[in-house]
């Protein structure tokens, strides 16, 4: 597959709507009797919505909104959907937001698709384990070099986001110890996590020429960093967010995430150009993130300086907006179910 050079990439990510934002969100499929993983197949064809699609596990379906001036119109039509598909889902199933399912151990069906086949040619077994759901928010700022500004800023603070939005403590029936073992499942396959420092869209151009041309990928939907720019729709794409089990809390983590890349843009408005952290430094954090979500503390990426996770997401949410769930952290809602009575209760808050 051809890629797209570097005037190309600026012409595409110039011509943006800026301020605009779009959401993707991961379900899983379950069976009432067992509340494991089931078919998505007759739910995607009975909703008979082209918004909700399959996704790589056969058990996996994939809400992708339209494009909206504001989070909250976003959030309303991700609500519409999970509406639409609760009342359409046969009774013996149910449609639940979970980041990692917390009971199934060892591989998983795939869709019966040629993506999937690709992959699992490429990937191996490892595909098999990737049952893992997200919510991703897509930004635009409709110029070329703000929005690598932003990807920048906002790539060293995927650690404060990934604890904020911690919501995977239970797999294969067993606490893992940490807040979300969703990154660590995915991080068995190539190119997850902290993204690379783009120097230029010349650096990008080069990079995904010499990954597809080298058969490393198919396209660039294989750049599977937690923080991407979208090669199709000209956006970033946030991919660090652990998925929620509800709308609610979705909505509370869009409009924070939303508002803290209007604040980015402005700063590179206004002439911060601070020199991208190293991804090792920033990957220290993530690990203390995935470990120990708002509890834990994190480094300041240029100082060393060490503080509480939570005080400092309480600095960026200020500068932003309210997010009330900071002081009521999900993963300790999960933890007190423990993970035989997770599911249940995620099937039953998933329309709500």
């Amino acid at each position: 597959m051809s890629t797209l050079d570097a005037a190309q990439l600026r012409s595409l990510f110039s011509s943006t709507t800026d301020g605009t934002v779009g959401l993707e969100e991961e379900l899983l499929v379950v069976r009432r009797d067992s509340w494991l993983p089931a078919d998505a197949a007759g739910v995607i064809a009975a909703a008979g919505d082209p918004r909700i699609k399959q996704e790589l596990p056969a058990c996996q379906l994939e809400i992708a909104t339209g494009v909206h001036h504001n989070p909250a119109d976003a959030v309303d039509e991700l609500r519409g959907c999970r509406k639409l598909i609760a009342a359409t889902c046969d009774p013996d199933l149910a449609v639940i937001a979970a980041a990692v399912h917390p009971l199934v151990d060892g591989p998983i069906a795939l869709a019966r698709t040629d993506r999937a086949a690709a992959l699992a040619d490429r990937y191996r077994a490892i595909v098999t384990r990737q049952l893992v759901s997200s919510v991703q928010v897509h930004l635009a700022f409709g110029d070329a070099d703000r929005t690598l500004g932003v990807y920048h800023a906002l790539r060293e603070l995927l650690p404060e986001l990934a604890a904020l939005a911690g919501a995977a403590p239970f797999a294969a029936g067993r606490d893992t110890g940490l807040c979300s073992v969703r990154p660590v499942i995915a991080s068995e396959l190539p190119r997850q996590g902290i993204p690379p420092i783009i120097s230029s869209w010349e650096e990008l151009a080069d990079d995904l020429t010499w990954a597809v041309r080298g058969g490393a990928i198919d396209d660039a939907s294989e750049w599977w960093w937690e923080l991407r720019p979208h090669l199709r729709l000209g956006t970033l794409e946030l991919r660090v967010l652990d998925v929620q089990p509800t709308v609610d809390r979705t909505s509370a983590l869009v409009n924070f995430v939303y508002a803290l890349g209007r604040r980015l843009a402005d700063r590179w408005d206004q002439g911060e150009r601070l020199p991208p952290a190293p991804t090792w430094r920033i990957t220290e954090n993530r690990w203390s993130a995935l470990r120990d979500g708002v509890h834990g503390q994190l480094r300041d990426l240029r100082t060393g300086e060490l503080r509480s996770t939570r005080d400092r997401l309480h600095d960026l949410i200020d500068a932003t907006a309210p997010y009330s769930y900071l002081d009521d952290p999900l993963v300790d809602h999960l933890r007190a179910l423990g993970p035989r009575r997770v599911v249940p209760w995620l099937a039953e808050v998933f329309a709500a």
